[in-house]
């Protein structure tokens, strides 16, 4: 139950800090937006849970459908006007990296490399031209929400 307090705690925060992005655009765009940054948030928290984590952990089918399913971060570029070319560098370094993780099952250095993994996204998407903070914003939660909480097996990590 705390995990839901938290959740819903994460939710509305990070709504918040793209707000700024969210009122330059028509309304519906807004609302959609909004959505799939709080389902980013959300997912953050969610995924490091050990029901979640045991759900997705149990096959290999259903994180490879969770990773193809997960298209936030170009929407919500699309939604908000924001810059393409970062939003699209962050998610397919971001796919990328999470499937590596995914394969890296059981391996001692999984979480270690889920971590370096998202330095690395951070900073490619900071250093290409035309990265907005909403960006970078919502990019830092995608990442830590598919690298790190759902590509982590975190009921058999192991490692230094």
């Amino acid at each position: 139950m705390a995990s839901l307090g938290l959740i819903l705690l994460a939710m509305p925060l990070a709504v918040l800090a793209v707000l700024p992005a969210l009122l330059t655009v028509e309304p519906w765009r807004a609302v959609i937006a909004a959505l799939l940054v709080a389902d980013i948030a959300a997912g953050a928290v969610a995924n490091v849970t050990r029901g979640t984590n045991e759900h997705y952990a149990a096959s290999g089918r259903r994180r490879a459908v969770f990773l193809a399913v997960h298209v936030h971060l170009p929407a919500v570029a699309l939604l908000l006007d924001l810059p393409l070319v970062p939003a699209l560098v962050g998610w397919v370094l971001t796919i990328v990296a999470g499937t590596i993780v995914v394969l890296m099952q059981r391996s001692t250095i999984q979480r270690p490399a889920a971590a370096a993994a998202v330095i690395v996204i951070l900073s490619a998407v900071t250093i290409t031209p035309e990265t907005t903070v909403p960006l970078l914003f919502v990019t830092a939660m995608f990442a830590l929400k598919v690298v790190f909480s759902f590509a982590v097996d975190h009921s058999r990590a192991t490692g230094p």
